[in-house]
């Protein structure tokens, strides 16, 4: 015989389904006065499809805000949405040094980068460590992504699909830097997925070594003296892939996901790939885009909060004086 919840029962009920996300509000609204207040500027760094805000958008969605709420000075970087790490590196320099110029406080940053943005840092770092304080990648496929070996074999150059492949990701990219007021050069396609193979990231590696682990899935050194300069190094990465069924994003890399094989990754980066220097953790139960809190903070229901996240690393950061 069916039973008739009291009205105190359903609410009960709905108390207990609701607990998870009302514990994450609850975690993530806090903005202690100077609690990511750290002594260098924060700069984020994005990936491929990089922009600041689109349509009212944020690509760092709420994360920007959240750490200033603590009293953090945070930039977002204008850099091409497709291009190789190297030009777009310079073109992050150019905006460091602009910066400089503008506030003559500012003496370096801390350089927080999502995804292709951990090696568009480390190639900074390496080539002007005197802007750098800290680097850390967030889901960096510091040793190559297999979906970039799948694309540059099927759209493979100099082929009517590899000109085709060419025009529409130039055009779409270079869309997304008009749109979104990045006033950069016209970016590279091929230039991005060819740095992201196996062949592509060894050699990237081999130009940039520092920070990197000496061995497989090992943990890279948490600082690195470059130029006189040191410089602490962190990372953090997921290895979950359809993580929220609301989300569309989940359903591209719950399919690019099956590359892996049986590998732990992201959707687009693996469990291993994305370690650098101090690796906080490896394995946030995140995919590629709920690692900055995307789509519009959808996740699972269980994961931490992102927001959480990035304000307790900077203020990890500005207990370490950075």
């Amino acid at each position: 015989m069916l039973r008739v919840l009291s009205v105190r029962q359903l609410l009960l009920c709905c108390a207990l389904m609701l607990s998870p996300f009302m514990a994450s509000a609850m975690s993530s609204s806090g903005n202690t006065s100077g609690y990511t207040q750290t002594r260098h500027p924060i700069m984020l760094v994005q990936g491929i499809l990089a922009f600041d805000n689109i349509a009212g958008i944020d690509y760092w969605y709420k994360i920007g805000t959240k750490l200033q709420q603590g009293g953090a000075k945070v930039y977002v970087a204008h850099i091409n949405a497709f291009n190789n790490s190297i030009d777009r590196g310079e073109q992050l320099i150019h905006e460091m040094e602009t910066l400089q110029a503008m506030n003559p406080g500012i003496e370096k940053f801390n350089l927080i980068a999502h995804s292709q943005g951990g090696l568009t840092a480390r190639y900074v770092m390496s080539v002007r460590p005197d802007l750098v304080a800290s680097v850390t990648t967030v889901g960096s496929p510091h040793q190559g992504a297999p979906i970039a070996d799948l694309v540059n074999g099927v759209f493979a150059d100099d082929t009517l699909l590899g000109n085709l492949f060419e025009v529409v990701g130039n055009t779409a990219g270079n869309l997304i830097d008009l749109l979104s007021g990045d006033d950069v050069p016209a970016g590279d396609v091929r230039s991005l997925t060819t740095e992201f193979t196996s062949a592509g990231a060894a050699a990237f590696n081999q130009n940039f070594p520092a920070g990197l682990p000496q061995t497989h899935c090992g943990e890279g050194p948490q600082q690195v003296n470059i130029g006189g300069h040191n410089i602490r190094l962190y990372s953090w990465g997921g290895d979950a892939n359809l993580t929220n069924i609301l989300d569309p994003l989940d359903y591209l890399f719950a399919t690019t996901g099956l590359l892996f094989g049986r590998e732990g990754n992201d959707g687009i980066t693996g469990r291993c790939s994305n370690h650098f220097g101090k690796v906080l953790r490896d394995n946030y139960p995140l995919n590629h885009a709920d690692l900055i809190n995307q789509v519009l903070g959808l996740r699972g229901l269980t994961a931490t909060d992102p927001l959480s996240i990035y304000r307790s690393h900077a203020n990890r950061l500005k207990n370490a004086g950075l």
